[in-house]
């Protein structure tokens, strides 16, 4: 039995994510076997790439409008000071 483990790969951490969404394509991975759709996941790739600095500059722009709106309150708050 410990022959057998030596000789298995370890698991590496990402592989868990991938063997939780499709155990069968993890196996394939694991064999050695080259995925079919390289076109479609490139795709996706490029799609979350897009996704992901659109939140960033979502989140970029709430910042801003925060401190616009900070600033606009503040300048309301001086005119009854002066």
């Amino acid at each position: 039995m410990e022959k057998m483990r030596a000789k298995q790969a370890p698991i590496r951490a990402s592989e868990i994510g991938n063997y939780l969404y499709c155990q069968r394509s993890w196996w394939y991975q694991r064999q050695g076997f080259a995925s079919e759709n390289v076109q479609e996941l490139a795709r996706g790739n490029r799609e979350h790439a897009q996704h992901g600095s659109g939140f960033r500059r979502s989140r970029q722009l709430r910042v801003l409008a925060f401190l616009l709106l900070s600033f606009a309150v503040l300048l309301f708050a001086l005119q009854f000071i002066a």
